[in-house]
Protein backbone atom coordinates (compact mmCIF):
# COMPACT_ATOMS: atom_id res chain seq x y z
CA UNK A 1 0.00 0.00 0.00
CA UNK A 2 2.88 2.29 0.82
CA UNK A 3 4.41 1.62 -2.53
CA UNK A 4 1.20 2.57 -4.30
CA UNK A 5 0.95 5.78 -2.24
CA UNK A 6 4.56 6.76 -3.03
CA UNK A 7 4.02 5.96 -6.70
CA UNK A 8 0.82 8.01 -6.75
CA UNK A 9 2.54 11.03 -5.13
CA UNK A 10 5.46 10.74 -7.57
CA UNK A 11 3.13 10.69 -10.58
CA UNK A 12 1.20 13.62 -9.13
CA UNK A 13 4.36 15.65 -8.56
CA UNK A 14 5.77 14.94 -12.01
CA UNK A 15 2.46 15.58 -13.74
CA UNK A 16 2.07 19.12 -12.35
CA UNK A 17 4.31 20.93 -14.80
CA UNK A 18 1.50 23.33 -15.69
CA UNK A 19 -0.21 23.86 -18.99
CA UNK A 20 1.97 23.94 -22.05
CA UNK A 21 1.14 26.77 -24.44
CA UNK A 22 -0.09 25.83 -27.86
CA UNK A 23 1.96 26.70 -30.90
CA UNK A 24 0.30 28.96 -33.50
CA UNK A 25 -1.36 27.07 -36.31
CA UNK A 26 -0.27 29.67 -38.83
CA UNK A 27 2.67 32.04 -38.74
CA UNK A 28 2.50 35.42 -40.42
CA UNK A 29 5.58 36.34 -42.35
CA UNK A 30 4.30 39.59 -43.83
CA UNK A 31 4.81 38.23 -47.33
CA UNK A 32 1.19 38.97 -48.30
CA UNK A 33 1.61 42.63 -47.39
CA UNK A 34 4.98 42.85 -49.10
CA UNK A 35 3.52 41.36 -52.28
CA UNK A 36 0.54 43.74 -52.11
CA UNK A 37 2.83 46.75 -51.71
CA UNK A 38 4.93 45.58 -54.65
CA UNK A 39 1.82 45.14 -56.86
CA UNK A 40 0.59 48.63 -55.91
CA UNK A 41 3.99 50.15 -56.62
CA UNK A 42 4.16 48.51 -60.07
CA UNK A 43 0.57 49.59 -60.86
CA UNK A 44 1.35 53.21 -59.90
CA UNK A 45 4.54 53.17 -61.99
CA UNK A 46 2.60 51.90 -65.02
CA UNK A 47 -0.14 54.51 -64.58
CA UNK A 48 2.38 57.33 -64.12
CA UNK A 49 4.23 56.17 -67.23
CA UNK A 50 1.00 56.33 -69.24
CA UNK A 51 0.24 59.80 -67.82
CA UNK A 52 3.74 60.99 -68.73
CA UNK A 53 3.22 59.78 -72.31
CA UNK A 54 -0.06 61.72 -72.52
CA UNK A 55 1.68 64.85 -71.20
CA UNK A 56 4.54 64.43 -73.69
CA UNK A 57 2.08 64.15 -76.59
CA UNK A 58 0.16 67.24 -75.41
CA UNK A 59 3.07 69.66 -75.82
CA UNK A 60 0.85 72.74 -76.27
CA UNK A 61 -0.24 72.65 -72.63
CA UNK A 62 1.88 73.13 -69.52
CA UNK A 63 1.14 70.41 -66.96
CA UNK A 64 1.96 70.78 -63.27
CA UNK A 65 2.22 68.10 -60.62
CA UNK A 66 0.12 68.51 -57.48
CA UNK A 67 1.09 67.49 -53.95
CA UNK A 68 -1.62 64.82 -53.95
CA UNK A 69 -0.16 63.04 -57.00
CA UNK A 70 -2.26 64.32 -59.90
CA UNK A 71 -1.14 66.25 -62.98
CA UNK A 72 -3.12 69.21 -64.25
CA UNK A 73 -3.23 72.12 -66.68
CA UNK A 74 -5.42 75.21 -66.59
CA UNK A 75 -8.01 75.95 -69.26
CA UNK A 76 -9.27 79.20 -67.62
CA UNK A 77 -7.29 81.18 -65.03
CA UNK A 78 -8.81 83.76 -62.70
CA UNK A 79 -6.25 86.53 -62.13
CA UNK A 80 -8.68 88.71 -60.13
CA UNK A 81 -8.61 86.76 -56.87
CA UNK A 82 -6.26 84.59 -54.86
CA UNK A 83 -8.92 82.89 -52.74
CA UNK A 84 -9.13 79.12 -52.97
CA UNK A 85 -11.74 77.08 -51.07
CA UNK A 86 -11.09 76.37 -47.39
CA UNK A 87 -12.69 73.88 -45.00
CA UNK A 88 -16.46 74.44 -44.60
CA UNK A 89 -16.79 76.69 -47.69
CA UNK A 90 -19.61 75.78 -50.08
CA UNK A 91 -18.35 75.24 -53.62
CA UNK A 92 -20.54 74.83 -56.69
CA UNK A 93 -18.68 73.07 -59.50
CA UNK A 94 -19.03 70.83 -62.51
CA UNK A 95 -16.79 68.02 -63.65
CA UNK A 96 -16.66 65.07 -65.98
CA UNK A 97 -14.86 61.75 -65.80
CA UNK A 98 -13.05 60.23 -68.77
CA UNK A 99 -10.57 57.43 -69.26
CA UNK A 100 -7.02 58.44 -70.10
CA UNK A 101 -7.90 57.51 -73.70
CA UNK A 102 -10.65 60.22 -73.66
CA UNK A 103 -13.58 57.80 -73.54
CA UNK A 104 -16.39 59.43 -71.55
CA UNK A 105 -17.39 57.55 -68.41
CA UNK A 106 -19.59 60.32 -66.91
CA UNK A 107 -20.26 63.57 -68.77
CA UNK A 108 -20.85 66.92 -67.06
CA UNK A 109 -24.52 66.55 -68.02
CA UNK A 110 -24.68 63.13 -66.30
CA UNK A 111 -23.21 64.55 -63.08
CA UNK A 112 -24.73 68.05 -63.16
CA UNK A 113 -23.74 70.93 -60.87
CA UNK A 114 -22.38 69.66 -57.56
CA UNK A 115 -22.53 71.68 -54.34
CA UNK A 116 -19.81 70.52 -52.01
CA UNK A 117 -18.98 71.55 -48.43
CA UNK A 118 -15.19 71.44 -48.47
CA UNK A 119 -13.70 68.59 -46.41
CA UNK A 120 -17.12 67.67 -44.98
CA UNK A 121 -18.58 65.52 -47.76
CA UNK A 122 -17.37 62.44 -49.59
CA UNK A 123 -15.68 62.84 -52.95
CA UNK A 124 -12.81 60.81 -54.28
CA UNK A 125 -9.43 61.98 -52.94
CA UNK A 126 -8.10 63.54 -56.14
CA UNK A 127 -11.26 65.60 -56.68
CA UNK A 128 -11.25 66.88 -53.08
CA UNK A 129 -7.67 68.11 -53.49
CA UNK A 130 -8.30 69.54 -56.97
CA UNK A 131 -11.22 71.66 -55.73
CA UNK A 132 -9.01 73.21 -53.04
CA UNK A 133 -6.47 74.24 -55.71
CA UNK A 134 -8.85 76.12 -58.01
CA UNK A 135 -10.30 79.61 -57.64
CA UNK A 136 -13.77 80.76 -58.62
CA UNK A 137 -14.34 80.74 -62.42
CA UNK A 138 -11.24 78.62 -63.01
CA UNK A 139 -11.26 75.50 -65.13
CA UNK A 140 -8.57 72.83 -65.27
CA UNK A 141 -8.06 69.32 -66.55
CA UNK A 142 -6.62 66.80 -64.10
CA UNK A 143 -5.05 63.39 -64.69
CA UNK A 144 -5.56 61.16 -61.65
CA UNK A 145 -3.80 57.83 -61.05
CA UNK A 146 -6.23 55.20 -59.75
CA UNK A 147 -4.80 55.43 -56.21
CA UNK A 148 -6.31 58.92 -55.78
CA UNK A 149 -9.28 58.31 -58.08
CA UNK A 150 -11.60 55.42 -57.29
CA UNK A 151 -8.89 52.90 -56.37
CA UNK A 152 -9.28 49.16 -56.16
CA UNK A 153 -13.07 49.19 -55.70
CA UNK A 154 -13.96 51.54 -58.55
CA UNK A 155 -17.31 53.29 -58.20
CA UNK A 156 -19.23 49.99 -58.31
CA UNK A 157 -20.97 51.20 -61.48
CA UNK A 158 -19.10 52.36 -64.60
CA UNK A 159 -15.57 52.71 -63.22
CA UNK A 160 -13.74 49.46 -62.73
CA UNK A 161 -10.91 48.43 -60.47
CA UNK A 162 -7.67 50.47 -60.63
CA UNK A 163 -8.74 52.81 -63.45
CA UNK A 164 -6.79 56.07 -63.80
CA UNK A 165 -9.05 58.92 -64.92
CA UNK A 166 -9.07 62.33 -66.54
CA UNK A 167 -11.41 65.04 -65.31
CA UNK A 168 -12.13 68.64 -66.32
CA UNK A 169 -13.28 70.62 -63.29
CA UNK A 170 -14.91 74.06 -63.35
CA UNK A 171 -15.43 76.05 -60.14
CA UNK A 172 -18.62 78.05 -60.58
CA UNK A 173 -19.00 79.70 -57.18
CA UNK A 174 -17.27 79.70 -53.79
CA UNK A 175 -19.43 80.69 -50.86
CA UNK A 176 -17.05 81.58 -48.05
CA UNK A 177 -17.99 80.68 -44.51
CA UNK A 178 -17.77 83.50 -41.97
CA UNK A 179 -14.73 82.02 -40.20
CA UNK A 180 -12.87 81.86 -43.52
CA UNK A 181 -14.04 85.29 -44.68
CA UNK A 182 -12.38 86.92 -41.64
CA UNK A 183 -9.08 85.19 -42.35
Amino acid sequence: MRLILVLFIAILALGCDGPEPRKPVQTKSGSFFKASIERSRKLLEAEESKIQKIIALDSLKHYSHSNSGSWFHYLNVNEETNYTPKTDDLVAFTYDILTLDNDTIYSQEDIGVVTYKVDKQELFLGLRDAIKMLKENERATFLFPSSIAFGYHGDENKIGSNVPIKSTITILKIEKQEDNAVN
